[in-house]
């Protein structure tokens, strides 16, 4: 009993988040890939987004740098030989590299502190700045991934705009792809192919399947509000089981439970991702989510999935608590066990209760929740809002500005690579040349140098001969004399 009353709470609870996570879903995916055909849409809804994302990045470099300012006041405060340096190392270890290098040039050297005159902060205020600290630099590369990401998707925006006129019929980027290409997908997916599924076939691919994908949602609609009937049998799903079972077809049994059970818990789990808390709790993709939020996310699919199994067993009337028929248990029941024991749920909020999805989905197709926000000064996208073409706007003109900022530093890029192609031989070709020659010399001086030294020993020993006989000849000058004669020989015939 006690535990049939625990796990029928946990239910009660689960089922109420499921029917509101539903109802938003049912609406939300069918219009969501109805507006991916739409490119303009998808163009101006992502400028708007630019502008929020842009004023959410600069507000995370601004905490940032505070946040970096206090530690380095903390770290050039705190010494090497205090007791709590430890700590301020263990906070400078979550610093970025730039901001750790920075503090590092400005870093004193060794020095005494002295505690009676000079006051510290406590291990716990230190524990806060290294609970700012993790929160700020995971918020700010956070902001810096989730722009690059949205940057792509303008570009690529901008691109099939660009190219739907195009007379080539040939796909052409403005900007090369930055991660490497399968060879296998680039020789199958040629730019003429792109051209003609980026350009033709996706809108109408996209409208197709939100056809499809809006269908499922009214037969969900309508079984929820039905389920309970049993005779006759209103609820298509059970309708659909029960043709399968008078043929014991269980290959069509099981291909029908799998896309129901597929269809709802996309449309459940889906809302899940879009849920955002104040910037605190929301999933954020490419590995860009904090402990808390995955947390937060993973206890409701926990919370979830059970409600949903029960959901899905009284849409096929697999419950016999739906159903009133004595027939086998399903593992569903086997595990939570029986809800007959708490009459007033089991007959009334988990039957009539679910009748409030109809509500929810008007309240979506009409986006009352978008409005709501939008009043209270959350901005929400809105084709008929001033502030929504405000935004826009500045969102196109801030992607125009990276847009040219990219291209030039493309350009540079491709300079210096052309400059290197055509001086860069050049310049190995003289250098090789350079080298060349001087080995040629130095070749040339060693062989001068190992030639044997007979040819001019003769000729080295009579000039050393000569010079030494022409000293030997040479008298000696006499300073006491009147004058000096220049030419020895007038000397001589003086004599």
């Amino acid at each position: 009993q006690l535990q049939t009353i625990g796990i029928a709470a946990a239910n009660t609870w689960g089922l109420f988040l499921l029917v509101l996570l539903l109802g938003y879903g049912l609406v939300e995916i069918p219009r969501s890939h109805w507006n991916g055909a739409k490119r303009g849409y998808l163009l101006m809804k992502t400028y708007f987004k630019a502008a929020k994302l842009m004023t959410e990045k600069a507000d995370a470099e601004e905490n940032l740098e505070d946040i970096m300012e206090e530690v380095r006041k903390v770290s050039e405060s705190i010494k090497y030989n205090h007791p709590l340096r430890k700590c301020v190392d263990t906070i400078l270890k979550k610093c970025p590299t730039e901001y750790q290098e920075r503090m590092g040039r400005n870093m004193d050297d060794y020095e005494d502190f002295d505690e009676r005159q000079n006051s510290y902060p406590s291990e716990k205020s230190l524990a806060k700045l290294h609970k700012q600290v993790i929160y700020s630099v995971q918020r700010h590369r956070r902001t810096q991934v989730q722009w690059q990401i949205l940057l792509e998707q303008a570009f690529y925006l901008e691109d099939v705009a660009k190219n739907e006129s195009s007379a080539t019929r040939q796909f052409v980027h403005t900007f090369h792809s930055q991660e490497p290409e399968n060879k296998i997908i680039q020789y199958f997916y040629t730019p003429t192919v792109e051209w003609y599924w980026e350009c033709l076939l996706r809108p109408w691919f996209y409208r197709v399947l939100a056809v499809v994908l809006a269908t499922f949602s009214v037969i969900v609609v309508w079984s929820e509000c039905t389920f309970f009937s049993t005779k006759p049998v209103l609820s298509l799903f059970a309708v659909f089981i029960q043709l399968a079972e008078r043929t014991y077809n269980y290959i069509y049994i099981e291909m029908a439970c799998f896309l129901t059970i597929f269809f709802l818990s996309i449309c459940v789990y889906s809302t899940v991702f879009r849920i955002r808390v104040f910037n605190y709790y929301y999933l954020a993709s490419h590995h860009q989510t904090d402990a808390y939020s995955l947390l937060f996310s993973g206890m409701l699919f926990c919370r979830l999935t059970p409600p949903l199994c029960l959901n899905f067993l009284g849409l096929t009337h697999m419950d016999a608590t739906i159903s009133h028929k004595n027939t086998q248990p399903t593992a569903y029941t086997s595990i939570m066990g029986s809800m007959r024991v708490l009459s007033f749920i089991a007959d009334g909020f988990y039957i009539y209760y679910p009748m409030l999805v109809v509500i929810l989905c008007i309240a979506t197709y009409f986006s009352l929740g978008t409005r709501c926000l939008n009043l209270l000064g959350f901005q929400q996208f809105m084709g008929d809002s001033e502030m929504t073409s405000d935004l826009i706007d500045e969102g196109k003109e801030l992607i125009r500005r990276e847009k040219r900022k990219r291209q030039r530093q493309e350009e540079g890029e491709n300079r210096r690579r052309e400059w290197k192609e055509r001086y860069g031989n050049r310049d190995d070709s003289t250098r090789s040349r350079a080298v060349h020659t001087d080995q040629k010399e130095s070749s040339f001086s060693e062989t001068n140098a190992s030639r044997p030294l007979s040819k001019y020993t003769r000729s080295n020993g009579r000039t050393e001969r000569d010079r030494i006989e022409l000293l030997q000849d040479a008298e000696p000058l006499d300073f006491n004399a009147d004058s000096v004669n220049d030419d020895p020989l007038e000397s001589d015939s003086g004599r």
